[in-house]
């Protein structure tokens, strides 16, 4: 199969909700679209690269720019057996994962549905359903985030997840647990602790916790190791899994039990599926988290997560969570704590054409390869 054209959508999408994080505070979601298209059909993959390099190094102008000048001109003319042909083409181009996982999902839909199938059984894929969490941001008060917690456990969410930083940490954890003992509870500090807060943190059994995601600087998996040693609850890696190889050192040097899978942050699929592999062989629990995706990203989530590696819910909730109006019909719909894994070919929802113009903040980019 041959890449005709691909098609960059700049979009600015209103959240229904405000998301606070250590390092960010989102009310909207500026992000591109990405369409690829073929004698065979047509692919949809989505950046999720944030505005500015504050998650990890990568920003969406930037993205773009690596995916314009150095991505495309690699598959030009090239005839690609499978999705996976991408490593090979892309090997020069080093890092940018991020730009690298919106053309290569896309490509994966657009393979996906060439033959026929749905997305999740091309990647080997085999629940009907997967579980739903759901990640809170940091609120401004105590009793406002009871009030979310409450909401979302009645909602039938199977696992709850709360943002924490130095100061927004053990008071509202104490609080919500005492007010949920019986509700699966998780943290996410997104690297906002230091060695300074180790002893702190490894009297965090007392929380009840499933597992407690990226304490620590990405680079720093000794430390991770050094916590994980200290306590009976799991530690989750996040930023620091940027790679199937990474978290096979993680594995070996003791630093977690469980690993987020952010399929953009791995460079798409493929290393996905790497992950997968290496998490099997090491025993290590796998979830898929989220990156406050459209319906397009959100759809691969669902996919990858299909997976029998994949054992703890993940950041999957429905379109209805985070959009007035998604870019996909039928929207992404979580019930009893799940999502249904489509049946239908590649993404297995539709994306509307007339809302990619609507949601556009510039004129779609075209490009002929």
């Amino acid at each position: 199969m041959r890449l005709r054209e691909v098609v960059l959508h700049r979009l600015h999408m209103p959240l229904k909700i405000r998301f606070e994080t250590s390092f960010a505070v989102e009310t909207y979601r500026l992000l591109d679209i990405i369409e690829v298209r073929s004698d065979e059909g047509v692919g949809f993959g989505e950046c999720v690269a944030m505005e500015e390099p504050v998650y990890n190094e990568e920003w969406l102008d930037g993205a773009r720019e690596v995916i314009v000048r150095h991505l495309l001109p690699r598959v030009a003319g090239r005839e690609l057996a499978a999705p996976a042909d991408l490593d090979a083409l892309w090997r020069p181009v080093h890092g940018n994962k991020m730009a690298k996982s919106a053309v290569e999902t896309a490509v994966w839909d657009l393979f996906a549905g060439a033959q026929g199938v749905p997305l999740a059984r091309l990647l080997g894929g085999t629940k009907q359903a997967v579980e739903v969490g759901v990640s809170l941001g940091i609120e401004p008060t105590v009793d406002a985030l009871l009030a979310e917690v409450e909401r979302h456990v009645g909602e039938g969410f199977r696992r709850i997840k709360l943002k924490v930083r130095p100061g927004w940490d053990e008071e509202p954890l104490a609080a919500v647990r005492a007010a949920f003992p019986r509700v699966p509870l998780t943290v996410d500090a997104n690297t906002a602790y230091t060695a300074g807060d180790l002893d702190r943190l490894a009297t965090w059994d007392r929380f009840g916790l499933d597992y407690i995601e990226q304490p620590f600087p990405e680079e720093d998996l000794l430390l991770h190791a050094a916590l994980q040693a200290r306590l009976d609850t799991a530690v989750c890696l996040d930023e620091s899994a940027t790679s199937a190889a990474d978290v096979r050192i993680a594995a070996r040097l003791g630093a977690c039990r469980v690993v987020n899978v952010k399929v953009a942050r791995l460079g798409g699929l493929a290393e996905s599926l790497r992950v997968c592999d290496v998490a099997r062989e090491a025993g290590i629990d796998l979830w898929c988290g989220g990156m406050l995706e459209t319906g397009v990203g959100r759809a691969v989530n669902v996919a990858i997560a299909a997976r029998a590696e994949f054992t703890r819910p993940g950041d999957t909730a429905g379109s209805a969570r985070y959009w007035e109006e998604d870019l996909i019909e039928p929207p992404v719909v979580s019930v009893d704590g799940t999502v249904a894994v489509p049946d239908s070919p590649g993404l297995g929802y539709a994306v509307q054409a007339e809302r990619l113009r609507r949601f556009a903040v510039e004129p779609s980019r075209r490009i002929a390869l």
